[in-house]
């Protein structure tokens, strides 16, 4: 298929640009095969470069011959072009909603870029998951890597490598894989050095209305215990939600045949309640109409803040249990691609140091979502404002990072990033020039050869003059677990997310430049007295009549 069939008017002139807390801009519109693009002759200002593939939908109103085009993006930006003529208008219209919603991905934008910049570091190699076993081959000698997914037959949604107990052969690993949802057996999630205690994830097991078992399945996960030791089952859903899994051919593990582990239901939403709660809150900070009083009650009823409250609380519980308990832990809900993801990568980074680093947040990233088979692809084709009806999108991603936003601001002297990278990675997961977040699985991105195609987000993220914009000017190296709280008077709503487009940041912008400024000021003055003092120290050493009493 060509664009051009798609792109009635590829021009049009006098179009008038309206965006919140900024200048109206006129100019000229263009249309190309992936963006929609308007220019201006008037000096200092900025262009409008807009994907396509960020535009969740667009609204049309006419007043006479002038039409108006409502355009609303993934990154929940809202803006207006005023469009002279009701044919351009509609032409320019159909074809953008043609051009957003093209459902080949070997199609999209990530396919055509190419870089201008010089990539240092290829990014599609920076996280691969031989390198991070031999990080935990150099602590323990107790896991293997396995291939016995190699070719994505066992799991279609897991790595062509993974890493399970040495004691398990491939051919235990396949009868596990017949036994848990989608295939997902039990693999390794995170080793904890302090203690040696490891955390896993899995899909749920399929045991059925007929209480079905699997000993192989039995043998793997106990193969992670210390002797004498329980572990804990973290299962995501409410037991009853679970035992209605049951008369679906799914289910939990019976006491009965895990007799060392204890199995504890929470309550994390799945997709389609997200996907509503998303919406509910993003039209909740769009309505400027409101008292405080219904603000806050519009707020709440979109039930966002108490998504994260319970995603933190299951984080922290997987925590405790490897930390505090000295337990292992396995983590699952149904799939194991959705809440299973977003507790055992919380988990991570509130007992690793290195999880809160920029470069061990996007291998975090890599590992717990990319790698781990989270459907990107299907979660994040609509956001808050689409009109279609909602297939399997859901802010899956965008919670964890919430989560992660709300762990930051507690501690905001533990992670090297800053808020713009949580923000930056939102960005592109809905919408992007890179290829990273294309597909569902690692299958799916090997099928579409992502790697020799397209270029990786983390090869422009791991330039220099990006590292040094994405660093959080607070950070100091801190190496020990991280408690968030959880109530409800610690969690605050995302305002560099949801409300960004709703106010001016000039004041935010103006107070973190004066932080930067006081920070660099002290590193300063603190060269200066660690100079003063290598001074008055060589003074002394020559002459003996100078030395302090």
């Amino acid at each position: 298929m060509e664009f051009a069939e798609l792109i009635k008017t590829p021009r049009v002139d006098g179009v008038v640009l309206h965006r919140p807390f900024m200048p109206i801009v006129e100019g000229t519109l263009c249309l190309t095969g992936h963006h929609l693009i308007l220019s201006s002759r008037q000096d200092n200002t900025e262009e409008l470069w807009l994907l396509h593939s960020n535009i969740d939908s667009i609204e049309k109103r006419f007043v006479g011959s002038l039409g108006s085009i409502i355009v609303k993006c993934k990154d929940l930006r809202v803006i207006q072009l005023d469009i002279p003529g009701m044919e351009e208008c509609l032409n320019i219209a159909s074809s953008v909603e043609a051009l957003s919603t093209l459902d080949s991905i070997s199609l999209m934008y990530p396919f055509f870029y190419r870089p201008m910049f010089k990539v240092i570091e290829d990014g599609w190699n920076s996280f691969l998951p031989e390198d991070a076993f031999k990080d935990l081959e150099s602590i323990t000698d107790e896991w293997r890597l396995s291939e016995v997914n190699k070719d994505f037959s066992v799991c279609s949604s897991y790595p062509p490598l993974v890493a399970v107990p040495k004691d398990v052969d491939d051919d235990a690993l396949r009868k596990v894989a017949t036994f848990r949802h989608g295939g997902r057996f039990p693999v390794i999630s995170y080793y904890h050095r302090k203690n040696g205690m490891v955390m896993m994830r899995a899909g749920q097991p399929l045991t059925g209305t007929n209480g079905r078992r699997c000993k192989e399945d039995e043998k793997l996960i106990n193969a992670t215990l210390r002797l004498g030791k329980r572990g804990y089952i973290i299962d995501t859903r409410t037991l009853n939600v679970a035992q209605q899994a049951k008369a679906r051919g799914g289910g939990f593990e019976s006491e009965a045949n895990y007799p060392q582990w204890r199995r504890i239901h929470k309550n994390i939403e799945r997709s389609n309640v997200l996907q509503e709660s998303l919406i509910k809150l993003v039209e909740a900070c769009n309505d400027q109409s409101h008292s405080m009083d219904r603000w806050l009650s519009k707020l709440e009823a979109s039930s966002w803040q108490t998504h994260i409250k319970e995603i933190l609380t299951t984080a922290c519980l997987a925590a405790q249990c490897i930390d505090r308990e000295g337990a292992s832990v396995l983590v699952h809900g149904t799939e194991g691609t959705d809440s299973t993801l977003q507790v055992t990568s919380l988990a991570q980074i509130i007992l690793d140091p290195a999880c809160r680093t920029i470069r061990g947040f996007q291998g975090l990233v890599e590992r717990e979502w990319l790698q781990a088979g989270h459907p990107f692809q299907q979660r994040c084709a609509q956001s808050a404002y689409s009109n279609s009806k909602p297939r399997q999108e859901a802010p899956v991603f965008l919670l964890f990072l919430d989560c992660v936003w709300q762990i930051l601001r507690q501690f905001p002297c533990s992670f090297e990033f800053s808020e713009s990278f949580l923000v930056m990675l939102f960005e592109h997961a809905y919408a992007s020039q890179f290829g990273t977040f294309l597909g569902n699985s690692a299958a799916e991105r090997a099928k579409l050869l992502l790697p020799e195609k397209t270029v990786s987000l983390w090869s422009w993220v791991n330039r220099p003059q990006e590292l040094e914009r994405l660093t959080n000017p607070l950070y100091e190296s801190n190496s020990l677990v991280i408690w968030p709280s959880v109530a409800p008077q610690s969690l605050l709503l995302w305002e560099g997310v949801f409300l960004r487009w709703n106010r001016s940041s000039k004041c935010l912008d103006e107070a973190y430049e004066e932080m930067v400024h006081i920070i660099e000021y002290n590193k300063e003055l603190q060269n200066k007295v660690n100079s003063l003092r290598r001074q008055l120290a060589q003074l002394e050493t020559e002459d003996p009549l100078l030395q302090t009493p």
